[in-house]
């Protein structure tokens, strides 16, 4: 039992960072209907620049993280205005931006191979060590403060979409955008910021991840954006809730699949949940059916 518990804990923790990855692929989803894949390397881009802060910079560990939080969401905005913006405008085939989304996600992992060399860098400690007991298990601080993390961000992703006219203009632009132009909502503003609030979601996710496992290379976004595009289908994309709850589920599955089989067929487990979302509710745990006219 007391095992049972603590690989559930340390799912939460790992799933805590898909989540917060997974919301910036509903977002963007939700906005222009693109499944941005070079949203994983966005997390890599964040881990550098935690890099360069703490270990060539020299930089304190708070103003570190928020110059990252600041730095990635630009990050964000310049990728959407150089690679989608023109595309979006012209309305071509989803196909075209998913395609164009591969390009910048190769881009990235080949632009950062050239910079910092293709091997792992190690991450500073981020988070003291330490842990406390609780019934018998052992929770380190890293994962209180992830689990925590998540937690106050989704609070506040939640607050600014629901509370804020801001918020308020990118649901009238995700549920119809042609009615939301004509009450004077700006869509590629929309867009931009879109793009910068699920960036600025994947440097936390990204120092999270350096804080847990403490080394980064320029591949790091691939395997672990999939992984989050699979908590995000799983809870129903463009769904906020959906893609906590979908990080969530996918971290706590691939922790007892570690814990009780074998971490060879972690991934395997992943990508099996996804085939069997796909085929038993396409729209996933908390999506909307959508019925198209023909």
């Amino acid at each position: 039992m007391t095992n049972l518990l603590a690989q559930i804990i340390n799912g939460l923790s790992v799933g805590s960072i898909y989540a917060l990855v997974a919301l910036g692929y509903s977002m963007v989803y939700g906005i222009v209907k693109l499944i941005n894949f070079a949203h994983g390397d966005i997390i890599m881009v964040a881990a550098y620049m935690m890099l360069i802060g703490m270990v060539m910079l020299g930089v304190p560990l708070w103003v570190c993280i928020l110059a990252c939080m600041v730095l990635t969401a630009v990050v964000g905005i310049l990728v959407e205005r150089l690679a989608y913006e023109r595309l979006l405008k012209k309305g071509v085939p989803r196909i075209s931006l998913l395609i164009t989304a591969i390009g910048v996600s190769t881009f990235l992992q080949n632009l950062y191979q050239v910079l910092f060399g293709s091997s792992a860098r190690s991450v500073p400690t981020i988070i003291p060590a330490g842990s406390v007991q609780v019934f018998g298990v052992s929770i380190s601080y890293t994962m209180i403060i992830t689990i925590a993390a998540m937690v106050v961000m989704m609070i506040l992703l939640q607050l600014f979409v629901n509370r804020t006219k801001m918020g308020k203009a990118m649901r009238a632009v995700s549920e119809d955008p042609g009615a939301a132009s004509l009450m004077g909502i700006n869509r590629g503003k929309m867009v931009a910021i879109t793009f910068a609030v699920g960036s600025l979601l994947a440097a936390v996710g990204a120092v999270l991840y350096c804080a847990t496992y403490k080394q980064i290379t320029p591949f790091m976004g691939s395997m672990l954006g999939l992984k989050c595009f699979v908590a995000a289908v799983l809870g129903g994309i463009g769904s906020i809730p959906g893609a906590m709850t979908g990080g969530l589920i996918m971290g706590v599955a691939e922790s007892l699949t570690k814990g009780y089989i074998s971490s060879t067929f972690a991934d395997a487990v992943v990508f099996g949940i996804l085939i069997l979302v796909l085929i038993f509710r396409p729209q996933g745990l908390m999506g909307r059916r959508v019925s198209d006219k023909v």
